[in-house]
């Protein structure tokens, strides 16, 4: 067994439009006679490697700590693509992959609305990328809403640059934060 990390790291990934970057101090160390180091963080819960709750882009959606933890683990497929991806894309793919599809695009792959309805109506259980948001431009919303509203949770800013295309089994679980429309998480890949 074999396992490769898919997280970005938090403090230095890439941020998301206007997003705060996310920032840590040291409020106890022990090189000033501490005994112990204490530090505190503030991030918003989509810096770094995160999942997206349906609470994101619906008020009756569910919140983070509801996400069935069943979602984020179980087979998958990584594929690389670039550009935006359309139903056609989707169509195409699907017959070759699990029902959770991590798209490698070096963060330039995006999805239309049509590729999302594509999913949605195959089951799709996850979607992931390695960019800071799985859609640009006008669409965003409105992707964002298709999966979510159709249980098809969404993994964002991972790194996938050390995991080949092919089939693994993935773990990504999200922190049990009350209330929150999204959470950090640490995504791991295994291979057998």
């Amino acid at each position: 067994m074999r396992i490769i990390d898919i997280s970005a790291e938090t403090f230095t990934a890439a941020n998301y439009a206007d997003d705060p970057q996310p920032m840590f101090k040291w409020i106890r160390r022990i090189s000033d006679c501490s005994a112990y180091n204490l530090s505190v963080m503030g991030m918003t819960p989509h810096s770094g490697t995160h999942i997206d709750a349906p609470y994101h882009f619906d008020p009756e959606g569910d919140t983070a700590e509801k996400i069935a933890l069943e979602k984020c683990y179980g087979s998958c497929t990584v594929v690389t693509l670039s550009g935006v991806l359309t139903g056609e894309d989707m169509d195409k793919l699907l017959p070759y992959c699990r029902k959770r599809l991590l798209i490698h695009g070096s963060g330039n792959a995006s999805l239309e609305l049509s590729a999302a309805r594509v999913l949605t109506d195959n089951s799709m259980i996850l979607v992931g990328t390695d960019s800071v948001s799985i859609s640009y431009d006008d669409q965003e919303d409105d992707v964002h809403r298709e999966l979510l509203s159709k249980g098809t949770l969404i993994l964002e800013n991972l790194d996938l640059s050390n995991a080949p295309d092919g089939d693994y089994i993935l773990c990504a679980l999200p922190l049990k934060l009350g209330g929150m429309e999204a959470s950090p998480v640490r995504a791991v890949l295994i291979t057998k």
